[in-house]
C-alpha cells in the first residue's frame, strides 16, 4: 500500500538567500561547455596565437628602430632590413586580427547555445515545478531573475574566453619576455604591479559587491509591483488607486536609486587607485629603461620595447579590472537563476512512471484526504466515483473543497492520503504529461493569452488546423462573434484576455477544451460567467460534448446539473449528500434546501422592478 505523502511547503520565498559559491557556479557550467570542448580547445589556440603575434609586434618594433642606426653600417643593407621587417610587422599585425576573428568565431556560438541551453532549462524546470511555488513566487520578479541569469551566463562565458585568457597569457608572456631580456628589476616591478593591481581589485570588488546585490534586489521587487500593477489595470482603475501604485513602485525605485548611486561612488574610489598602481609601474619601468640607455646597457630599441611592452600590457589590465566587475556582478545575476534552477519539484513523475492507459477514462476517489498546509484539510476521508461515460456534478457551499478535486486530479498537488485513480490507474504512478493530456477543464477564471482568438483556442491542440479551430468555436457558439469582429480570427484578445467580456472568454475556454477532446472532461463553473439564454445554449453543447465521456461538473448554479448521473453535496471538506436531482430533493436535506434558496432567489430576481 503506497504511504501517505505530505505536502511540505518550500522555504518562504520571502527569506533571503545565502550566497552560492562563485565556484560552485562555475562548476554548474562545466558540463555544458565540456560538450563543446574540441571547438572551445580550438578557440583557445587561436586565442594563444593572436597573443604571440601580438607580443611579436614590439619586438619587431625593437629591430626596426635599431637599424635605423646608420652609424655602423651600409645605408643600402639598413635600407633592406627595415622592408622585411615592415612586412613583417605587418603580418603580425594582421595575424592578431585573423586569430582573434577566428576565436570569435569558433566561440561565440557555444556561449549563445549555453545560455539559451540553461535557459531553456530553467523556463522547463519552472513550468514543471508545483502550482504551490507559483502561487507563492511573484511572476515580475521571477522573470527578471531568468533574463538577467540568461544573460550573465553568456557575458561571463565571453569574458572569460575575450578578457580573462587573453590578458593572462599576455600577462605571462610580457613578463616572460622582460626576465629573458633585460635585468630582474623590469620582471620584478611588473610582477610586483600585477599582485598590487588584483589584490586591490578583489579587495575593492568584493566590499562593492553586496550594493549590486541590493541593487537586483530592488530591481527585481520594482518589476514585480509594476507587473502586478500593469496586470490588474482594472482594479487599479476601479479603486482609483494610480497614486498609491506609483509609491508602491517609487518607493523601490529610490532604494534602486540608493544603492546605485553607492555602487558607482565605490566604482570611482577602485578606478582611481587601479590607475595609481598602473601609472606607478609605468613611470618605474620607463625610468629604468631610460637609465639603461644612458648607460650604454640597452639601444634605444630596447626602450621603445619596454614602453610598447607596457602600453600592450596597461590597456589589457586596466580593462582586466572592469571585467572582474562584470564578471562579480554575472556571478550575483546568476545566483537567482540557479536557485530557480535549484527547487526541488514538489510534484515529480516516479522513476517507473508510465504513460496512461485510457479505457473510457472512469474516475475513482478513494478516501481522499489533502490540506494545502499540514495543519489545515480541506478534504475529509472523500470516496466517489464517476464511470467511464458518466457526469457527476459535485455542489455545495464556496470552500467545501469543489475546485480542489479538479486540481487533486490534474496532480497539482499529491494527496495526503487515499488515492485517485482513472481507469484503475493511481495517477501518482503514470507520467503527469499523459494525466494531463486525457483530462480537459473548462475553469471558472478563464485567463488567455495575449495573442490572437485562433491561437487561444488552438493551444488545446497545438497544431490544429484552422477548420479544426472554427468548428470547435461553432460548437462553443463563438464562431458567429468572431467572425463580426473586423480580423476575425486574427483579433489580439489582449493581456490576459482583457478585450473579451467574461462571456466570450469563458467561451473561448469552452471551443479550446472542445478541440483538445480527451476522455476525461472537467466543467468548474464553466458558464457562470454567461448569460440565461447563452448559458442555456452552452449546457446544451457541453452535454453533447460530454456525451461518451467522463465529465465532472463543479457548479454553484443547481439547475445546470439536473441531469447529471449523481450529484455530490460537499460541506467542509466533506460529501454530505449523493444521488439524482429526484433523489436528492426526495431526501428533504441540504441539496432541497439549497434548491428551495435558489429558485426564490430567481423568482424573485424575475419580478418586475417597482
Amino acid at each position: 500500500m503506497r504511504p501517505a505523502s505530505i505536502a511540505v511547503p518550500p522555504p518562504a520565498t520571502g527569506s533571503p538567500t545565502a550566497p552560492r559559491s562563485e565556484w560552485a557556479t562555475i562548476r554548474k557550467l562545466v558540463p555544458y561547455v565540456w560538450q563543446w570542448r574540441w571547438r572551445v580547445l580550438l578557440a583557445l589556440s587561436c586565442l594563444v596565437a593572436a597573443k604571440v603575434a601580438n607580443i611579436g609586434v614590439p619586438l619587431v618594433l625593437k629591430e626596426l628602430v635599431d637599424s635605423l642606426d646608420l652609424k655602423a653600417g651600409d645605408p643600402r643593407v639598413a635600407l633592406a632590413v627595415p622592408v622585411a621587417l615592415l612586412v613583417a610587422y605587418g603580418a603580425l599585425r594582421l595575424s592578431i586580427t585573423l586569430f582573434t576573428e577566428l576565436r570569435e568565431f569558433l566561440f561565440y556560438p557555444v556561449a549563445a547555445r549555453i545560455a539559451r541551453r540553461v535557459g531553456l532549462e530553467t523556463f522547463e524546470h519552472l513550468l514543471s515545478l508545483s502550482l504551490r511555488f507559483h502561487l507563492e513566487r511573484q511572476t515580475g520578479g521571477v522573470s527578471r531573475d531568468m533574463e538577467r541569469g540568461a544573460r550573465s551566463i553568456q557575458s561571463l562565458l565571453n569574458y572569460f574566453v575575450y578578457n580573462i585568457l587573453p590578458t593572462l597569457v599576455e600577462i605571462t608572456l610580457v613578463i616572460t619576455l622582460l626576465a629573458a631580456k633585460f635585468d630582474g628589476w623590469f620582471a620584478a616591478i611588473t610582477f610586483g604591479a600585477l599582485v598590487s593591481y588584483i589584490a586591490f581589485t578583489v579587495t575593492v570588488t568584493e566590499w562593492r559587491t553586496h550594493f549590486r546585490r541590493a541593487m537586483n534586489e530592488q530591481d527585481s521587487k520594482a518589476n514585480t509591483k509594476a507587473v502586478d500593477a500593469l496586470i490588474n489595470y482594472e482594479t487599479v482603475k476601479y479603486f482609483s488607486n494610480e497614486k498609491f501604485e506609483q509609491a508602491r513602485y517609487d518607493e523601490n525605485l529610490q532604494r534602486l536609486e540608493k544603492a546605485s548611486v553607492k555602487s558607482q561612488t565605490s566604482l570611482s574610489l577602485l578606478n582611481l587607485g587601479q590607475s595609481l598602481i598602473i601609472a606607478t609601474a609605468v613611470t618605474l619601468l620607463v625610468w629604468r629603461a631610460t637609465e639603461g640607455v644612458v648607460a650604454g646597457t640597452m639601444t634605444l630599441g630596447d626602450l621603445v620595447l619596454v614602453n610598447a611592452l607596457m602600453i600592450q600590457l596597461y590597456i589589457p589590465l586596466n580593462f582586466l579590472g572592469v571585467i572582474y566587475r562584470e564578471i562579480k556582478q554575472s556571478m550575483v545575476d546568476m545566483e537567482k537563476m540557479f536557485d530557480l534552477l535549484g527547487q526541488n519539484r514538489e510534484i515529480a513523475d516516479s522513476a517507473d512512471a508510465k504513460p496512461l492507459q485510457s479505457h473510457g477514462g472512469a474516475v475513482r476517489f478513494e478516501n481522499v484526504r489533502f490540506g494545502y498546509d499540514a495543519d489545515r484539510t480541506i478534504l475529509h476521508d472523500v470516496s466517489f466515483e464517476i464511470p467511464a461515460g458518466k457526469t457527476v456534478a459535485v455542489v455545495g457551499p464556496s470552500g467545501s473543497g469543489k475546485s480542489t478535486l479538479a486540481r487533486l486530479m490534474f496532480r497539482f498537488y499529491d494527496v495526503n492520503g487515499g488515492r485517485i485513480c482513472i481507469d484503475g490507474q493511481d495517477i501518482r504512478d503514470v507520467t503527469q504529461q499523459s494525466l494531463r493530456q486525457s483530462i480537459g477543464i473548462v475553469p471558472q477564471d478563464t485567463v488567455l493569452f495575449n495573442d490572437t482568438v485562433e491561437y487561444n483556442i488552438a493551444y488545446g491542440r497545438p497544431g490544429a488546423t484552422r477548420a479544426e479551430v472554427e468548428e470547435a468555436a461553432r460548437s462553443a457558439h463563438i464562431h458567429g462573434f468572431i467572425t463580426s469582429t473586423p480580423k476575425g480570427y486574427e483579433t489580439m484578445v489582449g493581456e490576459r484576455g482583457l478585450k473579451l467580456s467574461g462571456g466570450e472568454k469563458q467561451r473561448v475556454a469552452i471551443a479550446r477544451t472542445l478541440l483538445k477532446n480527451p476522455p476525461v472532461l472537467i466543467f468548474d463553473e464553466a458558464t457562470s460567467a454567461l448569460d440565461s439564454a447563452n448559458e442555456r445554449a452552452i449546457q446544451e453543447e457541453l452535454r453533447s460534448a460530454a456525451r461518451n465521456k467522463t465529465a465532472l461538473v463543479i457548479a454553484h448554479r443547481l439547475s445546470t446539473v439536473i441531469d447529471a448521473h449523481q450529484i455530490l453535496v460537499m460541506e467542509q471538506g466533506r460529501i454530505l449528500e449523493r444521488g439524482t436531482h429526484a433523489e436528492l430533493l426526495a431526501m428533504n436535506g441540504r441539496f432541497a434546501e439549497m434548491w428551495r434558496l435558489q429558485q426564490a432567489g430567481e423568482e424573485a430576481a424575475a419580478l418586475p422592478a417597482v
